[in-house]
């Protein structure tokens, strides 16, 4: 299948450029000409990677970019931005706000063709990556669904398995038991479950993977962490 690029821009002989010669490449694309709906556009369409001018009307790229970074949907998408501002202060709040990389106008397209691919090749070994955890007796393997501590299967249910992917993935970041809750019964669902159901699946959870559980860490008041 074509790996797919969102073009977030509003001039259209550049746009119309971009998308010739990237199908050309034999990528699929997106237009989308305003920075209000790209968000939304990156959600629905899930690209492989987002093209984002950073001068747009609606929204600015800079914007988008936390738009995209704060939905779950979207916060891992490789975002390469397009701009006419070359000062190094602009190039530096990108990157900060999550940029992969930064091409300023005027640009040659054979060089922001061989800047997506490098862009798309770190973001493929980080998913692979991605796909496997492994510290001390506990390992996961994220695409075939399977725990073992020390070697050993660990028989969990879908909501501890999603529970314990999000606390892994956090990175040692505090997950409210809300937060936990959305994740593993969904937002329509989660209104009508109790918050102690949380805890109920990780301390089940706990049980399961013996010392490797005590990971799991609970922070008074709040949720739980990994270790």
């Amino acid at each position: 299948m074509a790996r797919k690029i969102l073009i977030v821009e509003d001039e259209r002989d550049i746009s119309r450029m971009l998308d010739y010669n990237l199908r050309k490449e034999g990528y699929s694309t997106a237009v989308v000409e305003d920075g209000s709906r790209a968000a939304l556009a990156a959600a629905k369409e899930r690209p492989d990677l987002v093209l984002l001018d950073v001068m747009l009307p609606g929204l600015d790229g800079t914007e988008v970019l936390r738009r995209l970074r704060a939905d779950q949907k979207t916060a891992s998408v490789p975002v390469i931005m397009l701009t006419a501002k070359s000062e190094e202060t602009d190039k530096i709040v990108g990157l900060e706000l999550g940029a992969d990389d930064y091409v300023a106008k005027p640009f040659a397209i054979k060089e922001l063709l061989a800047r997506i691919k490098a862009v798309l090749r770190r973001s493929s070994a980080k998913a692979a990556e991605a796909s496997r955890f492994k510290d001390g007796g506990l390992e996961i393997d994220f695409d075939r669904v399977l725990v073992t501590v020390k070697g050993k299967p660990v028989e969990v249910t879908a909501k501890e398995f999603i529970l314990l992917r999000a606390l892994v993935s956090a990175g040692g970041k505090v997950l409210s038991r809300e937060e936990l809750l959305e994740r593993a019964w969904g937002m329509d669902s989660a209104l009508d479950i109790e918050t102690r159901t949380v805890d109920v699946h990780v301390g089940t959870l706990r049980r399961k993977l013996k010392s490797e559980g005590a990971r799991i860490v609970t922070v008074k008041n709040f949720g739980y962490r990994f270790e």
